[in-house]
């Protein structure tokens, strides 16, 4: 994964741009939630790895999640309170597949 990416779904440092994937994304994950975006969720966890540049450093790679990464260990905390699995949606794989 790369932070240009990242950027072009419309996390950047200066905020969500209007129009784009990250906008749709964000106003999706708020309305399913009531009308706010999550500390953790997918949205917020792009945002702040949009504007620090730092999906790659984090462990979160085009050839997949690094061992011993950030990535690694918030993949393992969502597996075990998902019974072992990471869901399709989630946080973890939302940020891996952009």
């Amino acid at each position: 994964m790369s932070d240009r990416n990242v950027y072009k779904a419309g996390f950047t440092s200066s905020g969500i741009q209007k129009g784009s994937l990250a906008s749709r994304m964000m106003s999706k994950e708020a309305k399913a939630s009531g009308g706010g975006v999550k500390s953790g969720g997918s949205t917020a966890t792009l945002q702040v790895m949009g504007a620090k540049h730092s999906t790659h450093s984090s462990g979160f790679t085009k050839s997949g999640i690094s061992s011993g990464s950030q990535a690694s260990q918030m993949m393992s905390k969502t597996a075990s309170s998902h019974g072992g699995r990471t869901p399709s949606g989630g946080t973890v794989a939302t940020v891996q597949s952009i």
